[in-house]
């Protein structure tokens, strides 16, 4: 099959980078538009990570994926099927239902509007991607044997969407009214309908027939949406699951939203008993409105592209609409350690900082050395991940990924603030000082080097926390839960950085441990400007150790690994050197150091490993920082 279906709305807030680098291009087709049975245009060219979407006008049109050979009937092993989309209108407007799909490669689609009232493919009304422009398959071809195909037409049995992104959208508060617009939907199972908000605040709720403005048990429930500007960049999708009615309402109780008709059904019967007449006619005489205590449920929220999985209630807090500027590197406006975070954020992270700590009466020194240093580090990471997430999302890098990419990086930002804050509170509780916010130098060349950069700081970090922990004194335990348990949210970011980078997304069974004096000098070396900052932290090196680089490596013939390295650093260290190799926690392993500065890798690691030059070996691995000599630096020893 030569397409796939855009991403999953119940997958969008996990999707990571298994979707391709390439933005691609989103290429606009009508369906019948002028009453005429024409794809405009017939035949496209596109790229593979393009989108094409299709838009319906009047009566009743498809878009079906065919053979060259059979223009008029289903691909055989199954195609793309927008199913049938009807189109009442009748000045001209297009259906508020479209049909996406995503091309994987450059070979031929072909095409046809499968309607057999009045014989739709038989008269031409084909379409094709990236069709030969020479020799015998051409689009005129496909078109000419079109016009001799038998009838009927046929399309898929089940009649249901396969193949692409079917979406209906919906306009919640249309022209400052009352009203979702069309309220009175029908549309096949697997369709997305996908509710756009409008001023002043509105929800979209499910309830039952009987119970027209209360929630019902396990429905969705967008939660409060308010906002003053139209349109508000907030959208709800959710998913028709099946032909069973679906009926929902607004239920903002200020102006009796629900009682005056602002309700809406999908599916619903056009007589009888359970019509949208009766459910407004009974909606006209409920009780007061209620939502669910918390949202979104049962669909997906989002914020000018960036995914919300949760409000900490049932209202989206109105300063995040619009949202808050993207914060640029340097701390522009990146909140200071300590201070409150926009509860915009917590909607990206999908959470806050804990509620209950289970803080000791005491900290040790120890403790709060840690605590420092994990502070500057996630300080460092804040400034990076958002500076890149404003880069790609509305900046000078907004075509380098597709959107799931960019929200899922506006995600990783979000957590790392909330950890820092997490970080914060433990040290203001004890009424420790935070520090003082330093300048940072970021990589601002390309969005590689941004990349790379922030694969080292969650490596260094995550590396850290695992060293930084096996030292936590017995008398402060309550720190280990809340430490602990952002290894698991770091290490699912590294894995997103991995794959973007077209590494194994866990290349270990366990993380790479790493000296916290090593992670600090790294950090220095690399990411801060100002020579005086930060503040001196107990029990880290009076000055950072001398930076090494990697300046040639080799590999295997088939490039899977690693087998040796040169490096270059500046020491007046004198006398035998080794390349200490810290891998997955419980891995140290000595290489010597020859006169070239070359020396081979150990092949017993795998994925990422932290070097660093060392002046005696086989030390255990809280000696190594003892001993540094330059370092450290990452090095894949597999999948280089």
């Amino acid at each position: 099959m030569r397409f796939s279906i855009a991403p999953s709305l119940l997958s969008l807030p996990l999707l990571a980078a298994a979707v391709a680098a390439y933005a691609g291009v989103n290429h606009q087709v009508t369906v019948g538009k002028d009453a005429k049975l024409v794809f405009d245009p017939p035949t496209l060219s596109a790229a593979p990570g393009d989108t094409v979407t299709y838009s319906f006008f009047a009566k009743n049109h498809s878009v079906t994926q065919s053979s060259f050979a059979q223009p008029c009937q289903p691909l055989a092993g199954g195609g793309f099927f927008s199913a049938f989309t009807p189109n009442p209108a009748t000045d001209g407007s297009a259906s508020p239902t479209t049909f996406t799909i995503t091309i994987n490669d450059t070979k031929p689609i072909w095409a046809y509007c499968g309607q057999t009232n009045g014989d739709h493919c038989q008269k031409g009304m084909v379409h094709a991607i990236n069709a030969p422009t020479s020799g015998t398959n051409t689009f005129q071809a496909f078109s000419d044997l079109a016009l001799k195909a038998s009838t009927p037409s046929g399309s898929p049995p089940d009649g249901l969407p396969v193949g692409g992104l079917r979406k209906l959208s919906v306009i919640v508060g249309f022209n400052g009214t009352l009203t979702y617009s069309p309220n009175n939907i029908t549309a096949p199972p697997r369709t997305v309908i996908e509710f756009s908000y409008n001023p002043k605040n509105h929800t979209v709720t499910q309830s039952s027939f009987d119970s027209p403005c209360q929630p019902l048990d396990k429905g969705f429930s967008s939660g409060f949406i308010p906002t003053a500007v139209s349109p508000s960049g907030v959208t709800f999708d959710i998913v028709v699951p099946d032909t069973n009615p679906i009926w929902f309402y607004c239920g903002q109780i200020v102006g009796t939203h629900c009682q005056k008709g602002m309700v809406g059904s999908i599916n619903a019967a056009t007589s009888g008993a359970k019509t949208l007449e009766a459910y407004i006619a009974k909606a006209a005489t409920a009780p007061p409105s209620t939502i669910p205590p918390q949202a979104p449920l049962g669909g997906t929220i989002t914020v000018n592209g960036t995914v919300i999985t949760s409000f900490n209630g049932n209202s989206l807090q109105d300063a995040t609409i619009p949202p808050p500027a993207n914060p640029a590197a340097g701390n522009a406006s990146v909140p200071a350690p300590g201070t409150p975070i926009d509860p915009y954020y917590y909607g990206m992270a999908g959470g806050s900082q804990p509620s209950n700590y289970g803080w000791g009466s005491s900290i040790t020194d120890t403790s709060v050395a840690l605590l420092a240093f994990l502070l500057f580090i996630e300080d460092v990471q804040a400034n990076l991940l958002f500076e890149m997430h404003s880069r790609l999302d509305n900046g000078s890098w907004s075509s380098v990924y597709p959107r799931a990419i960019v929200n899922t990086l506006g995600s990783m930002a979000a957590q790392t603030l909330v950890q820092r804050s997490t970080t914060s509170d433990c040290l203001t509780h004890f009424k420790k000082p935070l520090g003082n916010q330093c300048s940072f130098k970021l990589p601002t060349t390309s969005v590689d080097d941004f990349l790379a950069a922030a694969l080292k700081l969650n490596l260094l970090a995550i590396g850290a926390l695992i060293d930084g922990i096996t030292q936590v004194p017995l008398s402060d335990s309550y720190l280990l839960a809340p430490l602990a348990s952002t290894i698991g949210s770091k290490g699912r970011m590294t894995a997103v950085i991995n794959m973007m980078q077209n590494h194994l997304a866990a290349a270990a069974p366990r993380e790479a441990v790493m000296p916290v004096q090593l992670a600090w000098s790294y950090v220095i070396t690399n990411y801060v400007s100002d020579p005086n900052c930060p503040t001196k932290i107990s029990g880290m090196p009076g000055s950072p150790y001398p930076a090494l680089t990697v300046t040639d490596k080799q590999v295997t013939p088939d490039q899977s690994r690693t087998t040796a390295i040169t490096v270059s650093f500046d020491s007046s260290a004198s006398g035998d050197k080794w390349v200490a190799w810290m891998g997955a926690w419980g891995d140290l392993e000595f290489t010597p150091l020859a006169a070239d500065k070359t020396t081979t890798v150990p092949a017993d690691l795998y994925g990422h490993v932290w070097i660093a030059v060392v002046s005696k070996k086989d030390v255990a691995m809280k000696d190594v920082p003892g001993v540094t000599v330059a370092g450290p630096e990452i090095v894949w020893v597999s999948q280089p």
